[in-house]
């Protein structure tokens, strides 16, 4: 019988309240399918509790993927974010066993945040955040959408050196270069299960395995061959992600239980994990 390969959730929100009816059994379902661990990220402070209460909660299981902390303000709800909200966070990084700090960066995907005033605040936020995570020694779990050489600007500017993952990365090859330049893994959602996300492809193929480590990125980000045919969003589990490790290893024609154990690499030295 062939063993599944240890697996990694870099990124995932398993504790929203799309997952309260069946979390703990799709925890023991992706133990089985191979996921030994899994991060819970942080986007609101009004969520820090449930964040902290569901890592608690996972980790009192049985025969469950290992639950790690990475809290933060994302910039995507940034018109939610107040000053008193950071300290939130610090308190945070002071009080809990937390590995990263994420998923912060800048969005303007929307029209609202490409307003100045929006985009300022992102900023500011961004670079409060980086700031935390230098003075807890923390990688962090980047956010950019629409914003790549501003985000490379604010890093450099900071000095930032710690690292982390560029999150569900939909930059093109020379900005995924970049990052990677300053010590930066690059995250594979289920988008690279899609043959037309070309650009994912292109970047993968580019940058290699060696730069690389899974996410779900649940409830979003599902697999194309785990999503229903009914026009609503298929809920996006931590179970999926032996998918995201085959659609890799397609797109880089690589053997899956070689790349699973490079990835797996890859992920303890962007998390600056030692397990």
């Amino acid at each position: 019988m062939r063993k599944t390969p240890a697996l990694f959730d870099t990124h995932t929100h398993f504790d929203v309240p799309d997952f309260d009816a069946d979390r703990e059994a799709l925890a023991h379902a992706a133990k089985q399918a191979g996921v030994e661990g899994l991060v819970l990220i942080g986007f609101v402070q009004q969520r820090f509790q449930d964040l902290i209460q569901t890592q608690h909660f996972l980790n009192s299981l049985n025969h469950a993927p290992k639950s790690y902390l990475a809290p933060g303000l994302h910039p995507f709800y940034i018109e939610q974010h107040l000053p008193q909200h950071l300290q939130d966070l610090e308190h945070l990084l002071q009080t809990e066993d937390c590995i990263a700090v994420g998923e912060i960066g800048l969005d303007t995907f929307l029209p609202q945040h490409k307003q100045p005033e929006a985009q300022a605040k992102q900023q500011r936020f961004f670079a409060a955040q980086l700031q935390l995570a230098q003075q807890y020694q923390k990688p962090v779990l980047l956010h950019i959408r629409k914003s790549h050489a501003d985000a490379l600007k604010i890093l450099k500017a900071q000095q930032f050196n710690l690292g982390g993952i560029a999150h569900a990365f939909s930059g093109g090859v020379e900005e995924a270069k970049a990052f990677i330049k300053l010590g930066f893994k690059i995250g594979v959602t289920g988008q690279i299960t899609n043959p037309n996300a070309k650009k994912l492809h292109a970047v993968v193929q580019a940058v290699g395995a060696e730069h690389l480590v899974l996410e779900t990125d649940c409830p979003d980000m599902t697999p194309l061959c785990c999503q229903h045919s009914t026009g609503q969003r298929t809920r996006n589990t931590p179970v999926n992600l032996p998918y995201v490790l085959q659609g890799l290893a397609q797109s880089l024609q690589a053997d899956e239980d070689a790349l699973a154990e490079q990835l797996w690499r890859n992920t303890l030295d962007a998390l600056h994990l030692d397990i």
